[in-house]
């Protein structure tokens, strides 16, 4: 959805700000970095653009101002990741793409959106059949497989968690997994006591946004002795986009190694 206070449509932006950073990754595999003229400080990928680009603050907490003043053909949002009362100031003013991704399809959609918004249609269509093909082939591979309950820990300080409407928990299921925690609250708050009533097989530890490490997870198993716990790369479950191409191969591995440590002793 494109909201503006221009009724155009942005093809060929020679200065876009992306607000995200799995979108910021995405539009540099489309050959786009030359146009990025604004990124947050969380655009991590590539390694080398913050120090290229103007930093517009975090997700969550936008330099406005400065947005402004770099006068980008289009901003790239998201519904999820910043404000609304942001994007709407924003879009007082400038084309604003809001992306709302919430599932494999979702993302698709919007990778087709982008491409064409940015004249790059032949781009977004070889990367979406290879992402399609990618999780086909993870689809064929899983075949037959049991599906593993998890819960799948975003934060520690409360326990949090993601709920089945999210993106999360969509790729979870293509992963092979089951969420354990089918809520309609997006981002659920939880405890020990209820994790341990929900039984799951095993816990899955995030290296975002709460950077879970081999520390949290030892600390973790002294906690909670009758449960198993796997450090995972949160981008792989989280980050749409390009980063899509490189996610079935490693939920393949993560499927394999959740699955020997339940049967282990």
């Amino acid at each position: 959805m494109i909201i503006t206070s221009k009724n155009e449509t942005c093809l060929s932006p020679a200065s876009i700000v992306s607000l995200v950073p799995s979108i910021t990754e995405l539009l540099c595999h489309l050959n786009l970095a030359d146009q990025i003229s604004g990124v947050t400080k969380f655009c991590i990928s590539p390694a080398h653009l913050r120090s290229q680009k103007v930093i517009v603050g975090g997700t969550k907490k936008l330099d406005m101002e400065k947005i402004i003043s770099l006068q980008p053909d289009l901003i790239i949002a998201n519904k999820e990741e910043n404000t609304k009362a942001d994007i709407e100031t924003l879009a007082e003013a400038l084309p604003v793409l809001v992306t709302d991704v919430n599932n494999l399809f979702d993302a698709l959609e919007m990778i087709d959106s982008i491409g064409f918004l940015t004249n790059r249609i032949k781009e977004s269509k070889q990367l979406i059949n290879d992402i399609t093909t990618a999780f086909l082939k993870l689809q064929h591979s899983l075949a037959g497989q049991p599906k593993i309950k998890v819960l799948y820990l975003i934060w520690q300080d409360p326990f949090m968690t993601v709920g089945g409407d999210t993106f999360i928990s969509d790729m979870l299921s293509h992963a092979g997994f089951i969420n354990g925690f089918q809520t309609d609250v997006r981002y659920p708050a939880t405890s020990v006591t209820e994790i341990e009533i929900k039984n799951v097989d095993l816990i899955l530890l995030s290296s975002e946004p709460f950077p879970f490490s081999q520390n949290h997870l030892l600390e973790f198993q002294k906690t909670m002795p009758s449960h198993k716990f796997l450090l995972v790369d949160g981008e792989m479950f989280s980050w749409y986009g390009s980063k899509m191409l490189e996610s079935p191969a490693y939920f393949e591995q993560v499927y394999q190694s959740a699955a020997a440590l339940i049967v282990s002793n």
